[in-house]
Order: C-alpha cells, then sequence, then structure tokens
C-alpha cells in the first residue's frame, strides 16, 4: 500500500477528532476510498481481529417514520462502505497460516462472509455468539445477540492453545459498538504465541499491535 500524503494524515486525524467530540452526522455519506484509513503495517500476522465500521447509509438505529431518533452507528464514527472495505489490502498483512475473527452485525452478515473472502481467507465458522444480556428493538424480533465470525488462511495456526473455549459469551452491552473483552481473552488463550493484530481499534490491549483512526489520533495526540 503506497506511503500517505500530508493531506490525507490530515483528513485522518480530522476523522477521529470527529468520533471523538461525539459529532459525526448521520445523515453524512461514508467518506470514498480505503486512502481515508491509516497505511496497514508492513509485518504479518496469524491472528487479525477486526470490528469493521459497517455503513448504514446514515440510517438512524430503528428509527421510522415519525418517531424519534435512536441513534445509529454514524452518530460515533465514520462508516465504511462495502466496496471501500474490500479495498484494504488486509491479505498482505495475513500470514500463510492465519485466522480472521470479525464482528458483524446481524443485517451485515452475508457483507461480512463476502469481505473476509474479499481480504484472502475462507469461510469457516461462528466463532462467538454475545448474548448482550438485555434487548434492542428490531424489525422482525427483538435484537440481543452478535456473531463473531472466523476465516481461515492456509491451516489453522499452530502451536495451539486452549480448545475448549466456549462459543457463548453472556456479557452485558457497554458503550456503543464496543465489544466483551472475554473474546479477546480467548482468542489469547486459543493461540498464545501467534502475533495478533486488531484492525478498526478502540484502545491498545497488551500482546495485540492495533490499528485504526483512533489510533491514529492517539499518536497525533502524542506528537503535539
Amino acid at each position: 500500500m503506497r506511503d500517505a500524503t500530508a493531506s490525507e494524515q490530515l483528513t485522518w486525524a480530522l476523522g477521529a477528532e470527529r468520533v471523538a467530540n461525539g459529532r459525526a452526522a448521520a445523515d453524512t455519506p461514508a467518506r470514498s476510498g480505503a486512502a481515508r484509513f491509516p497505511p496497514l503495517p508492513s509485518e504479518t500476522y496469524a491472528v487479525i481481529y477486526a470490528d469493521p465500521p459497517w455503513d448504514y447509509k446514515g440510517q438512524l438505529q430503528h428509527a421510522g417514520p415519525g418517531s424519534a431518533d435512536t441513534g445509529g452507528a454514524a452518530r460515533h464514527y465514520p462508516t465504511t462502505t462495502l466496496d471501500d472495505l474490500k479495498r484494504l489490502d488486509v491479505g498482505s498483512i495475513a500470514a500463510p497460516d492465519s485466522l480472521l475473527f470479525m464482528w458483524a452485525t446481524n443485517p451485515h452478515l452475508d457483507q461480512a462472509i463476502d469481505l473476509g473472502k474479499a481480504w484472502g481467507f475462507a469461510w469457516a465458522t461462528v466463532a462467538f455468539v454475545w448474548d448482550k444480556a438485555r434487548v434492542n428493538p428490531g424489525f422482525y424480533t427483538l435484537s440481543q445477540c452478535e456473531l463473531c465470525l472466523v476465516f481461515k488462511r492456509g491451516r489453522i495456526p499452530h502451536p495451539r492453545g486452549s480448545r475448549n473455549e466456549r462459543q457463548l459469551i453472556t456479557a452485558r452491552r457497554g458503550p456503543h459498538s464496543a465489544k466483551p473483552e472475554e473474546a479477546r481473552r480467548r482468542i489469547e488463550r486459543m493461540f498464545p504465541q501467534q502475533a495478533k493484530i486488531e484492525l478498526f481499534a478502540r484502545r491498545r490491549a497488551p500482546g495485540w499491535e492495533a490499528w485504526g483512526l483512533e489510533m491514529l489520533e492517539e499518536e497525533e495526540e502524542a506528537i503535539a
């Protein structure tokens, strides 16, 4: 992937600042082009953990005609279209034998499987089912669970650690889009020795590389 220009770096920083200040407008379309993201690392990883900023086309969460604004992803961070997510060269940072753990909101399950394949992985199974211990409104049934899918490239990385981790995680929902730390802990137990990276990360975790707009903001603040 090419080096970023100064203009692009400023764009990323401004985007991250909008997220931090909670000013992302719901009616602002997702900015086109994978270039709005920081460059991916040059290293390769056996475990890639991703929570993509799925695009809801500006839709506020479960808001129908005449209903109140109940919020939505675009209120919290810049969302990204599937086409732009596919343009990220995630395959370039994947080791020959590697796994991709990807969170997918229920309306985006088909897109998530499409994205994992576009990044050079084969669909494997559902790694985790997160029971949020509370319900959200839904168009069909009340929403309570979210899935973390797993994709494989080559063989399952070795050496392996724990092989008896449970699929179900029950943890009360926290801040918008934040995922349960238990998922990360289970991945660490399954693959304790492998190089790991989190994409679209909110914060840095011990033993993991972190990449995303919010990591860029952290770097900008460190330099300032």
